[in-house]
């Protein structure tokens, strides 16, 4: 079996911690637990690739929030293989800081690659409006591999961006 470690960074809020649930637990709570630390959570995935079945251990890391007194701990990052960054579609500040999110994972992990989850897309009703902001970041974040749409809440995309940076991982190693 091979181990994968994923880790989500974002701003504090954001649901780093929801969307893990729903994908590890399939569980969603609307109470605000703030993650002090990390936590690391463990999820076997099966891969069926070129006539090939293969076990994958994720073991994914729910790190604290960034905020601006407290940025993201660099320890935390160094070692991923995947990194999954968390926006909340409804704060314009969790969205500006992509970048420097982005910034702080190349440093420590090179290579790794990053997808973008822009959580709470339950909340946006216009469907264009979320067409034209994933466009948009994806046009202004050229080192960001896949944008998904995620909501915890409701579960959409939530085991896509998941499945897929997994299979990101084991193929372009």
């Amino acid at each position: 079996m091979i181990t994968k470690k994923v880790v989500l960074v974002g701003d504090f809020a954001t649901g780093k911690t929801s969307l893990i649930r729903r994908y590890v637990d399939n569980q969603f709570s609307d109470d605000y637990l703030t993650t002090i630390g990390v936590k690391i959570s463990k999820k076997i995935v099966l891969f069926h690739a070129a006539q090939l079945e293969m076990e994958v251990q994720l073991m994914i890391w729910d790190i604290e929030g960034h905020t601006d007194g407290k940025p993201t701990n660099p320890a935390y990052i160094m070692g991923a293989h995947g990194l999954l960054i968390v926006a909340d579609v409804t704060r314009d500040s969790s969205l500006d800081n992509i970048g420097a999110h982005i910034e702080a994972c190349r440093k420590v992990a090179k290579g790794a690659p990053i997808f973008l989850a822009l959580n709470k897309s339950d909340l946006i009703k216009d469907s264009n409006e979320l067409a034209v902001l994933i466009q948009g970041l994806k046009n202004r974040h050229e080192q960001i591999e896949l944008v998904y749409a995620t909501s915890a809440k409701e579960g959409t995309n939530v085991e896509n961006v998941f499945i897929e940076l997994s299979q990101f991982m084991i193929t372009k190693r």
